[in-house]
């Protein structure tokens, strides 16, 4: 009930700046005003600003240390949505499958671009997790984690500049120039992870609290072990599998995310003399993330 009503303020504080918008436009717009580009995660904030430079300004809605899985945008968030030209979607997070339909509702204006289109999904996640909007809980039907994947980044580098040249076409070039110097740089980080993910004593599996780098793994041939049990903490008898499953693959790393509870992946490292390390695969720094993963699994 209460969830219900913060919904519904939410829409009624669209409705009125929409009620006022034309009245206070001449007042606030500036010739000097660059267009405003929303998108969901601060990873996507970081290639799109790599490829639309000075030409607009990029905001998240999901902010720093909060989940995409299950955050809810505070009213004036919802109010800021209605100055954007347009929003670029991640494309499957929970974030996006509860909200996007109200948010366009209440902002019919904004084109919105799904920068996922074209890339190799994982079907059949089974991550847990309550829908804001009813209360039901669903799966995913598919892993929503595809930015942290060198592929799968340029695949979104490919749909961002695609993008930001159907909203402003004239400057195609300067986009261009900008689109190939990210991809570089992604070659380039691709090309550094490999290098230190082969050699001979780089871990072949390794154990995370949620289950955010699938792609990673996919992209480098490793084995993901998540800890988390159907997005719930996980029961004392699958901790003791765990513990089992870390000797069996010879883990030697666990990685816990700043959102996230670390008390079972410290159980889990003092039983199996396994090394936890924090990575945040939400950081708007995308290539030093890429990095300290490659390089924790690379310094056994």
């Amino acid at each position: 009930m209460k969830r219900q009503l913060r919904n519904t303020i939410y829409i009624v504080g669209i409705i009125l700046l929409s009620a006022c918008k034309g009245a206070t436009k001449n007042n606030e717009a500036t010739e000097t005003e660059k267009p405003v580009i929303t998108v969901t995660i601060e990873p996507q904030r970081y290639f799109t600003e790599a490829i639309a430079g000075d030409k607009f300004s990029v905001v998240s809605m999901v902010p720093k240390g909060s989940s995409p899985e299950t955050y809810d945008p505070i009213p004036q968030q919802l109010i800021a949505l209605g100055k954007s030209k347009a929003y670029f979607r991640i494309g499957f997070i929970g974030f996006e499958q509860t909200w996007m339909d109200k948010l366009m509702d209440n902002t019919p204006h904004i084109q919105v671009f799904d920068t996922s289109r074209g890339i190799d999904l994982i079907l059949g996640h089974r991550h847990e997790e309550k829908d804001s909007s009813n209360g039901h809980e669903h799966f995913h039907a598919v892993e929503p984690h595809i930015w942290n994947s060198a592929t799968n980044a340029l695949q979104i580098a490919q749909n961002t500049y695609n993008a930001l040249c159907k909203l402003d076409k004239k400057n195609q070039p300067y986009y261009l120039a900008r689109y190939d110097s990210l991809c570089h740089r992604i070659q380039h980080i691709d090309s550094l992870v490999r290098v230190r993910l082969s050699q001979p004593d780089a871990a072949k599996a390794f154990m995370i609290y949620h289950p955010a780098l699938s792609y990673f793994a996919r992209d480098y041939g490793l084995t993901q072990i998540s800890i988390e049990e159907d997005g719930k903490e996980p029961s004392p008898a699958h901790l003791k599998e765990l513990i089992d499953l870390c000797k069996e693959k010879d883990v030697h790393v666990i990685f816990v995310q700043p959102e996230f509870d670390r008390r079972n992946a410290e159980t889990i490292a003092r039983q199996t003399g396994t090394k936890v390390v924090a990575i945040n695969p939400l950081n708007y720094d995308w290539e030093t993330e890429m990095i300290n993963v490659a390089q924790a699994l690379s310094s056994n």
